[in-house]
């Protein structure tokens, strides 16, 4: 069989291998911190520009930035080469993830928990749960991918296709869905978070991988992003501690409301997995291309999630809280599916054309 495996400079090395690990400590010490400075990250979250917070703007572009390298925009001219598992993909990313996510929100904050939380509180919990199902991995799924030994090529598919649906379609089914919920969506704020945490990177990943092959090939590509790799890892860490960090207080002293928000996440989570991963396993698509196809639409683009709930809710609001305890899940939650897709990767064919 042919290794399908990301290249090197896809994968994190020692950081992959201890993921959950390197996060924990991250949550742990943004917790601690937090509750330990509190003038210090007041001062941080106090640091922001037409609602956008810089230290976490600049954060999210550390991390995102090396992996938008890696979308390689030719590869959508393969969109036809394994039809099947994109097909999954968008139908679960777009026609799926974000109404069940908002299904199971109202559900969940509007009618079981309509007891034990406040109803402002539960439309802004809502809220957040939204935006963080709206969004599929971008950057992530790489892990995930690599984790599975899937299909580089088909990955990078994946990332360029839903990276160019995200610019267009995330502020209007975000607003779309919040609008439903009653919620008041202030336009001006979400289309600037989708240009400056989706639409720039973007372009600005694009720019200098095309600066790159025309000096030196692909090869110059993996090279740079062997370079900037550990500043992505970086800014994720550092993204975490902020975000533990500002809501940290809130955390230590209503950890029921934790509990609580990631019911609905953790159901989202496992079920739109099984839904892919059994439409793959049904459509008799390799496993190289059906495990990421079903990861992708699993994890969210919590960058970009957190990013917008602070742009449009503010730091302290509900909102960010409910993306912040959507990192909390979505490691162990992705970790564990990866665990399971290895242990039943037989369940699936090994021949690609039949993809």
């Amino acid at each position: 069989m042919t290794d399908n495996s990301l290249p090197a400079a896809a994968g994190l090395g020692t950081f992959e291998r201890w993921l959950s690990v390197w996060v924990a400590l991250a949550i742990g010490a943004g917790l601690l911190l937090g509750n330990l400075f509190p003038s210090l990250f007041a001062a941080l979250a106090s640091l922001e520009i037409a609602s956008v917070n810089l230290p976490v703007a600049v954060l999210i572009w550390t991390m995102v930035y090396p992996m938008m390298v890696g979308v390689d925009f030719g590869a959508l001219r393969q969109v036809g080469d394994k039809p099947k598992g994109l097909v999954i993909t968008l139908v679960v990313n777009w026609l799926i993830k974000p109404f069940t996510m908002a299904a199971l929100g109202v559900l969940f904050f509007n009618y079981v928990f309509a007891d034990l939380i406040p109803a402002d509180d539960a439309q802004a919990y809502l809220a957040g749960v939204i935006l963080l199902g709206a969004a599929p991995c971008t950057a992530m799924v790489f892990v995930w991918s690599n984790l599975t030994r899937g299909d580089a090529t088909y990955t990078l598919v994946q990332v360029s296709v839903n990276d160019v649906i995200m610019v267009f379609a995330f502020a209007p089914i975000v607003a779309l869905l919040l609008g439903m919920t009653d919620i008041v969506v202030p336009w001006d704020t979400l289309l600037l978070s989708v240009g400056l945490y989706v639409l720039l990177p973007l372009l600005a990943g694009y720019l200098t991988r095309r600066k790159l092959v025309a000096v030196s090939g692909e090869a110059a590509v993996d090279a740079f992003k062997a370079r900037v790799q550990p500043f992505s890892i970086i800014g994720l860490l550092m993204t975490v501690v902020l975000l533990f960090g500002f809501q940290g207080e809130v955390i230590f002293n209503r950890p029921l409301v934790i509990a609580l928000i990631a019911v609905p996440l953790l159901i989202q989570s496992y079920g739109i997995f099984f839904i892919a991963y059994g439409a793959a396993k049904a459509w008799r698509i390799p496993f190289n291309v059906a495990a990421p196809c079903a990861l992708i639409g699993t994890s969210n683009f919590f960058e970009l999630s957190v990013a917008v709930a602070i742009s449009l809710f503010g730091l302290g609001s509900g909102a960010a809280l409910a993306t912040v305890v959507g990192v909390l899940v979505e490691v162990p939650v992705m970790l564990s599916l990866v665990a399971f897709a290895n242990r039943t990767k037989h369940w699936f064919p090994y021949d690609g054309d039949t993809a």
